[in-house]
């Protein structure tokens, strides 16, 4: 057997868009499903009842439906669509042999895409399933987008810590197919920060959908314990329990750094599930990643999360991001990993705003010109003794 052609544009059977086209005419149900069959993914049902057995078990893209069927014609079967939110949106054809204008207006009026009075042609019904499809994926790309960007603007913060002694930056840049990528800071007592940096595994729309809900659940933890406890690892347990236990975030796996930062004292103490390891830039010493980390949360009950503690010298700066960085391909095709973002970190620590300086200095070396994804960093700096 010949191996597929790398560069062949036909999508996949799993990519097609699909069809189901309702008609009890058996020829003209077979030929219809022959002729749409090579673009898309068809199936068919007699008459409406069958056809919503078969919309209950695979949710079709769009519709062609015959009006007069037996057991339940086309408006009864469009009727039945409307009033399930699940369906009520599916793009929807009317093809029917009745061309008098009281059906072709009650279709129109009950919120059928397209009326097709047979005979027809059937690249002209070809044409208007296109077009349909097409109309219909802008409005979903659009949609998803204008979703995914609200959800990345409430998943990041309105304004940064500033205590005296000290620099902070914050960068963010959503992609549209990007992850769950989140950050949030609170400041419990005066000078004292806990800071939250996370990644909610998977990508698009339902990644910031469920880092969204994760974050609700840290700003939660967060709020409801602090009153009991300081230790980072304390709070990373306790939102590794929820995650396990709710059900409305089950199987959800997420990284997680938590660190509490207090500015009086020049002190870092973090716990990491599983997320980058942060990069310590150093004056006096050796720049290097820090390289204590624990399980991602919401893989095993009862995981144990441990607190590590750095301490801040003058001009020595933390720096917190996601994977959108290290992940990022370059020309070359390999990574970017730690190591790399870590000397280009470096280099940049007397910039005046060294994020910037970072993002300014691999975008043009990416193999596209631009981010793969989500790149979300955060930039600690102690500047003099406080």
């Amino acid at each position: 057997m010949a191996a597929p052609d790398p560069s062949s544009t036909e999508p996949s059977p799993a990519e097609q868009r699909s069809l189901l086209i309702v008609e009890d005419e058996r020829a003209l149900r077979r030929l219809l499903e022959y002729r749409l069959g090579g673009k898309y993914q068809v199936r068919t049902a007699a008459h409406g009842r069958e056809a919503l057995d078969v919309i209950s078990q695979h949710p079709p893209d769009l519709i062609v439906s015959d009006i007069m069927m037996p057991h339940m014609d086309g408006f009864a079967l469009q009727e039945a669509l409307r009033e399930d939110k699940n369906t009520r949106a599916i793009p929807f054809i009317f093809l029917t042999a009745k061309d008098d204008d009281d059906s072709r207006l009650k279709g129109l009026r009950e919120g059928v895409d397209d009326y097709i009075t047979k005979p027809f042609d059937t690249e002209q019904l070809l044409g208007r399933i296109d077009r349909l499809m097409e109309r219909t994926e802008v409005f979903r790309t659009h949609l998803s987008a204008e979703l995914g960007r609200d959800f990345s603007e409430r998943l990041m913060p309105h304004s940064l810590p500033e205590p005296p002694g000290w620099r902070t930056f914050f960068v963010s840049r959503p992609h549209d197919q990007g992850g769950g990528d989140l950050f949030a800071w609170k400041e419990p007592e005066p000078g004292v920060f806990f800071l939250t940096v996370g990644d909610v595994m998977g990508k698009g729309l339902q990644a910031k959908f469920y880092a969204y809900t994760f974050l609700s659940y840290i700003r939660g933890t967060i709020h409801a314990m602090l009153a009991e406890t300081r230790s980072p690892a304390t709070l990373m347990s306790r939102i590794n329990e929820m995650l396990l236990s709710d059900e409305v975030v089950e199987e959800t796996f997420a990284s997680l750094l938590m660190v509490r930062w207090d500015a009086n004292e020049g002190t870092v103490t973090y716990a990491n599930a599983g997320h980058c390891r942060p990069l310590l830039l150093s004056g006096t010493k050796e720049s290097h990643v820090v390289e204590d980390s624990d399980l991602v949360l919401g893989l095993e009950e009862g995981a144990a999360f441990h607190d590590y503690t750095l301490s801040l010298g003058t001009g020595e700066a933390l720096v917190l991001y996601t994977d959108g960085l290290t992940e990022q391909p370059l020309e070359s095709g390999r990574m970017l990993g730690e190591q790399g973002v870590l000397q280009i970190a470096d280099s940049a620590r007397a910039a005046e705003d060294p994020p910037s300086k970072i993002l300014s200095a691999i975008e043009p070396n990416t193999r596209h010109g631009d981010f793969d994804d989500d790149i979300l960093m955060f930039w600690l700096q102690r500047e003099a003794s406080s």
